[in-house]
């Protein structure tokens, strides 16, 4: 049995042998957003990729590279060169570029996908004209971007114009491509590539030279070779969870939602087009429900707790789904377990419906929240009725006899269990958001945030181990995990409302003015002294006589004196490293390393964000949703 472990040493010259291993678990985490110098000169820089590539020849291409993985043998190697540890995040995308150029080779051009970014154009004097597509080159010959983007759509890859676009693993999850290459600065590389590598996804990038947003350079002969990176058929050889993925958001396709989860009422077609109260009325009353509650079924979302479940019964049947023969494998996975998937994010959109109704929110997916476009009524009894189907989903037995009753029924349990705590946390924080005391211990805070976040991940892992074999001696392992990734990733959805945009700061001046009891605000009641605290409370207070900007400012302003951004970070790593030592002592190599996946995809530090999406040029059309 190969170990799979949390830590991957450096290689020194005279090192023949693959990533070498520790039983130490992970190393700590250190803050690595500062080090992104490029090296100055192209003949130092080639000098660094030559020995990225010899270090990247000797590591085991089973599965993929962890960022904290990549980071150990980067520092390795710069101390070796003795060079400043500046060169750091350059370091890492080259070694990550050299382990997966032999991947890459594997993938037709036709399915790889070529990030470009804007801020290579001239800033002065660009004709290039913007539409609802984005930035319309004119191929002038004032920049690159035009050849770089002429070559690789000659040669069949889908092209898309983007800084950091979030849409890049949609479109990989969507099976329109199997491999990404770009161009971007470091920035953006850090945020954007990292889940695409932790999923097992062929990466290349080239860095640009500067940060600076505005007629940056690159080192063009280097991207032109990545373009010209040659197809050669060969058999993937590292692990991917693409395969799982796929099959994850395709369960809630129109097509395959009537096909696991048949319609009783109607059939009229589900469309991209969202149901309205016209469409409704053109239809059988009696249909209606069941046709607004499938077509939200089939709207957005990450579907990451269906991917869990059939990940974990993946995992304990030897990882089949992410091996070489993972397109073919993932047809095989039982109905009843697509079921048991589906029924946890069935769960999950009826939370989220009668969410919306709590909080008022006007917009869910893009679109207007159901209740804002049928009314209150009809909102709850939807979401009334996708939890009935969620169970429906869980009981059939009359066509798929691959998972016995007993196994039906503890995942039945375990699936009601955590609907009635994801309840009770939900109730927790209506009735303090309703109460006129907005006092708040983190204690309070952190045991509302396991009972809204931890059940989810607790049922999605225990659903599917249970699917594939006994899950009794997972049990506490998996509860103690959930809770702590659980929690932290609250603590980082709360931490991300006050960074970047000022659609963030809205967010985070509802959770302030009344909305929810946030870790940040218990955090800030305990560290400030008593008049701070009584000024704090008066904040939340609509008629206190400031504007809502004023309000966020003070509030701001009290956070920061009370210290509790950095106290929260302090509490994230502790939850994330209590989450790995459980991972640590799993037995099974494959569920142990989907639980390292999972911590590194879900726990995502907060950062300024991202630029939005500029242009879009695809050779083919690329539905994004």
């Amino acid at each position: 049995m190969t170990e799979v472990t949390r830590l991957s040493t450096g290689i020194s010259p005279t090192d023949t042998s693959a990533n070498e291993s520790s039983s130490g678990g992970r190393t700590p985490r250190r803050k690595t957003s500062h080090l992104k110098d490029v090296p100055e000169t192209l003949e130092l820089r080639e000098s660094l990729q030559a020995r990225c590539e010899e270090i990247a020849a000797r590591l085991d291409r089973s599965v993929p590279m962890t960022k904290d993985q990549m980071e150990q043998i980067a520092r390795r190697a710069l101390e070796e060169a003795d060079l400043p540890e500046g060169y750091l995040g350059w370091m890492m995308v080259m070694i990550s570029g050299a382990f997966w150029r032999d991947e890459l080779k594997s993938v037709p051009p036709e399915r790889r996908l070529f990030l470009l970014p804007h801020c290579l154009k001239h800033a002065e004097g660009c004709p290039a004209e913007y539409d609802q597509f984005g930035m319309n080159c004119k191929e002038c010959g004032a920049c690159s971007i035009a050849d770089f983007r002429g070559l690789a759509e000659e040669m069949g890859y889908r092209v898309l114009v983007a800084e950091g676009s979030p849409v890049v693993l949609k479109i990989i999850v969507g099976g329109y491509v199997d491999a990404v290459v770009g161009v971007a600065c470091l920035n953006v590389l850090e945020k954007a590539i990292d889940k695409v590598l932790l999923a097992g996804i062929p990466c290349m990038a080239v860095p640009l030279l500067s940060s600076d947003c505005r007629n940056t350079k690159v080192d063009e002969a280097w991207v032109d070779q990545m373009i010209r990176t040659p197809y050669e058929p060969a058999a993937k050889t590292t692990r991917s969870y693409v395969h799982l993925m796929r099959a994850a958001s395709d369960l809630f396709s129109p097509s395959s939602l009537d096909r696991v989860a048949p319609r009783l009422r109607s059939q009229q077609p589900l469309n991209e087009q969202a149901v309205t109260q016209e469409t409704i009325e053109s239809m059988d009353t009696i249909a209606a429900t069941e046709q607004i509650a499938y077509d939200f079924l089939s709207r957005g979302g990450k579907h990451s707790r269906p991917f869990i479940t059939l990940a974990a019964y993946d995992a304990m049947l030897g990882g089949k789904c992410t091996g070489n023969e993972g397109s073919q494998e993932v047809e095989k996975i039982p109905l009843a377990v697509q079921r048991a998937a589906m029924s946890i994010e069935t769960f999950h959109k009826a939370s989220l419906v009668h969410d919306d109704i709590e909080d008022d929110d006007a917009f869910r997916y893009g679109q207007l929240a159901v209740h804002r476009r049928f009314g209150l009524p009809t909102a709850i009894n939807v979401g009334d009725y996708l939890i009935g189907l969620g169970y429906r989903l869980l009981s059939r037995s009359d066509d798929d006899n691959s998972i016995n009753g007993d196994a039906r029924l503890e995942v039945l349990d375990t699936l009601a269990a955590a609907h009635t705590r994801l309840a009770e946390g939900q109730g927790a924080e209506l009735l303090w958001r309703d109460s006129k005391d907005r006092r708040l211990t983190p204690l309070d805070a952190l045991k509302v945030y396991a009972l809204k976040t931890a059940p989810a991940f607790e049922a999605a892992l225990l659903s599917g181990i249970r699917l594939a074999t006994d899950a009794g001696p997972y049990h506490a392992a998996v509860r103690t995990f959930s809770r702590n990734l659980g929690v932290a990733f609250q603590i980082l959805n709360d931490l991300g409302d006050w960074s970047g945009d000022d659609s963030n700061k809205l967010s985070a001046g509802g959770d302030v003015f009344g909305g929810r009891p946030t870790l940040l605000w218990a955090l800030a009641l305990q560290a400030l002294p008593e008049p701070d605290q009584n000024e704090l409370l008066k904040l939340a207070e609509a008629d206190c006589g400031l504007t809502d900007a004023e309000r966020l400012a003070a509030v701001r302003r009290l956070y920061d004196k009370a210290d509790v951004f950095e106290t929260a970070l302090h509490l994230v790593d502790k939850h994330q490293q209590r989450a790995e030592q459980v991972a640590d002592e799993i037995d099974v190599d494959d569920l142990r390393r989907l639980l390292y996946f999972l911590v590194d995809t879900v726990l995502e530090r907060p950062d300024l964000p991202t630029p939005p999406v500029v242009s879009l040029g695809v050779a083919v059309p690329i539905v994004t949703n």
